[in-house]
């Protein structure tokens, strides 16, 4: 489990969706957050790339790409992210021969849809104001 974050890293996280993202705690509020709004598929899509990125092995390269297109990109996928058809495509064209830019594009593509709607909406949010709050919650809870 992460430490709750100080209201003054919570307020880094509306500086920058990198900031958020970079966070253990904030990335963890975040997907609760999509959670909530029925849309963690992003978040989950844009991580498992992450860690695709990262991978060295070229037998790990290819078995990652075809489950992170079996999860996330072909029709009717258990967490179908919401992308078009030509990208879709491109990358069931690109995992034959996987390289570490076979999900770049679709990556750039949900990294900003979730950017420019589901942060802003966090950021709103009662959970995130909560967070940004100086006063203790329980003090707060009780004057309610």
């Amino acid at each position: 489990s992460f430490c709750r974050p100080s209201p003054e890293e919570a307020q880094l996280w509306s500086e920058a969706f990198d900031e958020l993202l970079a966070n253990k705690y904030g990335l963890a509020a975040f997907r609760a957050f999509l959670k909530s709004e029925f849309c963690e598929e992003n978040i989950e899509f844009w991580l498992a790339c992450e860690d695709f990125k990262k991978t060295k092995s070229p037998q790990k390269l290819t078995s990652k790409a075809k489950k992170i297109y079996s999860d996330f990109i072909e029709k009717e996928a258990p967490k179908e992210i919401n992308i078009d058809f030509q990208t879709k495509n491109m990358i069931a064209q690109n995992i034959q021969e996987a390289t570490h830019t076979c999900f770049s594009v679709a990556q750039k593509r949900v990294y900003s849809l979730m950017e420019n709607n589901s942060y802003p909406r966090f950021l709103e949010s009662e959970f995130y104001q909560e967070l940004c709050k100086k006063t203790p919650i329980s003090r707060a809870a009780q004057g309610t």
